[in-house]
């Protein structure tokens, strides 16, 4: 059997401390975990995806098999583009729950050689969003310990002249 290479695709607008957790635990996991920078088209975005991607490097850069890209497609194309195995899907809730199962099913019927791994998140950041951060960032508020330090800093400058 070969390396196993996972991606763990996401918007990360922006990345907080549980999706870092759901990194750090699936870099213990596999081989070769690939950070897939999305853009996701429904939501208003605070950084672009280029800035998302720096962000993520700098606070993934104590991982050496975490590699940092931009995806775009369907994520089963990409996954394979990528000869990657598994798809990693974080958990914080039930009601995430629903929302993934039914890509995960979708995924699996396009895709029947590439896996979903649902990996919950640690329960002290159960209750995290990158919508909640947003909205907190924007009334100015501390989001420091929510949030990786090149993504907490990178929030205070986005905010600072509104």
């Amino acid at each position: 059997m070969g390396t196993k290479k996972a991606i763990y695709p996401g918007s990360f607008d922006p990345l907080h401390n549980g999706h870092l957790d759901v990194i750090q635990r699936a870099a213990a996991v596999f081989d070769s975990v690939i950070v897939a920078v999305f853009v996701n088209a429904g939501k208003k975005a605070v950084f672009d995806a280029g800035t998302r991607v720096r962000l993520v490097r700098e606070s993934t850069a104590h991982l050496p098999n975490v590699s940092v890209e931009e995806g775009s497609g369907l994520l089963v194309d990409y996954a394979r583009s990528r000869d990657a195995g598994v798809i990693i899907r974080g958990l914080r809730a039930v009601l995430d729950f629903d929302y993934e199962f039914q890509f995960a099913l979708m995924n699996k019927k396009m895709a029947p050689d590439i896996e979903t791994v649902f990996m919950l998140t640690n329960e002290s950041h159960a209750y995290l969003s990158s919508t909640l951060i947003k909205e907190l960032a924007s009334y100015h508020a501390d989001v420091a310990p929510l949030v990786p330090k090149p993504v907490g800093e990178a929030l205070v400058q986005h905010f600072k002249a509104k």
